[in-house]
Order: C-alpha cells, then structure tokens, then sequence
C-alpha cells in the first residue's frame, strides 16, 4: 500500500452547522478516498466521537456557540492527543478576529493544528488533511 492509499482510507470527521458547507466538504472528501462521518454541531460530534475514533477532525470554529469550534477541539485532544484537528471558519470576514496555530502558545490554548479561512478550496483541504496525516 502506498502512501497516498494509507492516507485515504483514513477516516475524517467533518463538523459544522451549514448543511450545505457539510454535503459538499463530504463528497469531495469521499471522492479522495476518505471515509467521512459528519455532525451537525458539537452536541453531535461528541457523540460520533463516543462511536468511532477518527484519524483526523475538520471542524468549523462558530456553530452553536461562537467558540463551540475550540471547545470540539479540547474535547478531541482531551481523547487523543494525537489526533490532528483542522479548524475551518469565516470568523475574520465576520467580526476581524484572526487566530492562528503557528506557534506553540497558540496551539496551547487553541488546540487545533491547523486554521483554514472560509471559503476553503478542496485541494487545500486535501492538502492540508494529507499533510497532517502523514506527519
């Protein structure tokens, strides 16, 4: 098995709260290869990550609460500190807050190993997903 096989049958779970952000995320990660589980807000992805253990979590940062995204994230690395968490959101166009993960401070209290702003496109998506996954 090659490496890019490996990194494509891994499992993704994909949160957020827009259903259409979460159908089209899902498809293309499916058309990757990947094997996606989806939420619809926090409640819900702490249930999915009672039932399976993801290889990775793509999560948006505003859902139910403006910091329900961070909140996802400690709870996935409280479970396994392992696993990459990629935080995608619109919270810079929407209130000129930026975050970043780049520094070891930053990851101490955001938790997440990777920031995408909204709009993602699907190869950076992807790109980003294999990068962590192969780290």
């Amino acid at each position: 098995m090659n490496a890019e096989t490996a990194v494509q049958n891994k499992t993704i779970l994909l949160v957020d709260d827009d259903e259409d952000y979460l159908l089209q995320t899902r498809m293309q990660l499916e058309a990757a290869g990947f094997k996606v589980v989806t939420a619809g807000g926090l409640g819900e992805a702490d249930a999915k990550l009672a039932e399976t253990n993801p290889d990775l979590v793509v999560a948006d940062l505003m859902m139910e609460y403006l910091d329900a995204g961070f909140v996802l994230c400690h709870h996935v690395k409280k479970r396994n500190p392992k696993t990459p968490v990629i935080l995608v959101t619109a919270v810079t166009s929407e209130t000129g807050m930026e975050f970043e993960s780049t520094t070891g401070d930053e990851r101490s209290w955001i938790k997440a190993d990777a920031i995408l702003t909204k709009p993602v496109r699907a190869e950076q998506l992807r790109r980003e997903i294999g990068r962590l996954l192969q780290g």
